[in-house]
């Protein structure tokens, strides 16, 4: 790991949580590479069981399923000159995962119990030694409530739509921004209205509407609170 002057010796665990397309992944991204610490994508990780899920022909509420399925599967994260890849039983399924359908399935398979004991206990494993930024729905919720620094990261429907637009544009059927717009507020009902790990801010998360600013206003932001918990 390397050196961090400015933010001193102290490891940390931050987690970044809110609803989809607010633009976690980009900012957790170069908010770890700036701090020097991991970047653990846990969103990554109930789409890969959606994925796997729809691979097997396992429904998203056949519970006895998914918990077979989940014992089966060994998700593994690597990185190379692409970025970070999700493997699983060998396979690189990054690709596949960031589809609009298995978006909306990874919010239905990520709401059952057994899914979400079976990806717990991984995620804790992964943030033991801190120095690691965690991006996904509940981090500072429920998998890491003892974390230094919480963030939840918002934005407006119309904004994460046109962001994920973008993102999907040069992809073959790629959908309209109205119809992802849909699909936003619709993943943002089901998302903070199941009684399993709800979205919603941690008490004590520090909450930044991303709706008019940039990335690099969104890190700094983060950066002041991240060296007032290390200064």
């Amino acid at each position: 790991m390397k050196n961090r002057p400015y933010y001193g010796d102290k490891l940390l665990l931050v987690t970044i949580d809110g609803p989809a397309g607010a633009g976690k992944t980009t900012v957790s991204k170069i908010l770890a590479e700036r701090l020097g610490y991991k970047y653990i994508d846990t969103g990554a990780l109930y789409r890969g069981v959606a994925y796997e899920a729809q691979k097997a022909g396992v429904a998203s509420d056949d519970d006895a399923g998914l918990e077979k399925l989940c014992s089966a599967l060994d998700f593994k994260f690597a990185r190379d000159e692409k970025g970070l890849r999700l493997f699983s039983n060998g396979a690189d399924i990054t690709g596949e995962i960031r589809t609009p359908g298995i978006s909306m399935l990874a919010s239905a398979v990520s709401a059952r119990p057994v899914v979400r004991k079976c990806l717990f206990a991984i995620q804790k494993e992964l943030g033991k030694e801190k120095g690691a930024v965690f991006e996904g729905r509940d981090m500072g919720t429920v998998v890491f409530p003892e974390a230094e620094v919480k963030f939840y990261l918002d934005a407006s429907a119309k904004t994460r739509a046109e962001r994920r637009f973008k993102e999907l544009a040069d992809k073959k059927g790629s959908p309209t921004v109205a119809e992802i717009e849909r699909d936003i507020k619709l993943r943002d009902t089901n998302d903070s209205s199941r009684s399993l790990a709800p979205l919603k801010p941690a008490e004590d998360a520090v909450i930044i509407d991303s709706t008019g600013l940039d990335i690099e206003a969104v890190v700094n932001v983060m950066l002041s609170h991240i060296k007032k918990r290390v200064f």
